[in-house]
């Protein structure tokens, strides 16, 4: 890709004779030069993601890359939520979840919650009151499930962002 090319969707409805940044190069193949890490991290991102709802997984996913500044994972997990079927307007107000509450179920505010709290320990732990929030919204089972899956996309987010995977070339399901 030359650098005033622009990847697939990337600037939808933009002027196209407008010129864009440079696309940055990965720093680091790190899939392909620590292969056995990639697949035991695919594993575990599939164990991570047995029973618990495909949108909300990917609510989860989206809001924790947002926090990271991941943007390969946030191109990749928009598109992924969009293409379950969840909605533009769901996906934009994420970053604004708190003052968007009303978009949102009282068990995905949960969820989004605890990801935050598991995604950003300031304060070094989880606070007892969004455990406590998220544990009244799922059963012990599917909520371990959530708690691998937070776990999860903060260790590909640390991949990405160390590796500056770029974002743009990925389409739903390439992965799966």
């Amino acid at each position: 890709m030359t650098t005033n090319e622009v990847p697939t969707d990337a600037h939808a409805g933009a002027d196209a004779t407008e010129e864009y940044a440079p696309e940055h190069s990965p720093r680091l193949a790190w899939a392909k030069l620590a292969p056995d890490v990639y697949k035991a991290m695919v594993r575990l991102d599939t164990a991570a993601q047995q029973g618990l709802d495909p949108k909300l997984g990917e609510l989860v996913r989206i809001r924790a890359s947002q926090l990271n500044h991941c943007a390969f994972c946030l191109d990749m997990h928009t598109k992924d939520a969009l293409a379950a079927g969840e909605s533009v307007e769901r996906i934009v107000q994420l970053s604004a979840w708190d003052e968007s509450r009303h978009f949102y179920t009282e068990k995905e505010l949960a969820a989004i919650e605890l990801t935050e709290a598991i995604t950003v320990l300031t304060d070094g732990f989880v606070p007892d009151e969004v455990y406590a929030r998220a544990a009244r919204h799922f059963e012990e089972a599917e909520l371990a499930q959530l708690i691998a899956s937070i776990t999860v996309i903060n260790a590909w987010n640390r991949f990405g962002v160390t590796c500056r995977l770029v974002p743009g070339h990925y389409t739903p399901g390439q992965f799966k």
